[in-house]
Order: structure tokens, then sequence, then C-alpha cells
């Protein structure tokens, strides 16, 4: 089991990854790629989208762990 201290580098250093992956998501440039023959992409511009929303979902999980919210804190 891992210490407070430990969960809160895991969740810096996991924050950290997501939002490099998600640069990199964003700095393809998707007008571009669809503007050219289907033959000629290099990806799907459609899996792009799909990975860029996933990723800031995931960040804005993280986020709410490193503010120590947790399911149900609000329930009275």
């Amino acid at each position: 089991m891992s210490t407070p201290n430990g969960e809160a580098e895991f969740l810096y250093e996991l924050h950290a990854e997501i939002e490099e992956e998600l640069t990199i998501a964003e700095a393809s440039h998707l007008e571009e790629e669809m503007g050219q023959p289907v033959t000629e992409w290099l990806y799907d511009p459609t899996d792009v989208e799909r990975e860029k929303i996933a990723l800031r979902g995931l960040r804005d999980a993280v986020e709410v762990l490193e503010d120590g919210s947790r399911p149900g804190d609000d329930v009275a």
C-alpha cells in the first residue's frame, strides 16, 4: 500500500505524463491531414480526436484526485 506522499508523487507524475501526451496529440495538424486524400493520411484524424478527449477526461480525473476530493464526499 502506498503512503499518501507516494500517492501524491504518483499522481503528479501521471498528470505530467498525460499533459505531455495531450500536447503531442494537440500538435498534430488535423486540418492539414483531413485536407489530403485518405490514402495519404499518416493517421486517422478521428482517432486523434478520440485520444484527445480520453486524455482530457483522464487529466480531469487525476486533477480531482490531486485535490483530495473523493466520490461521495459531498453527500450529507
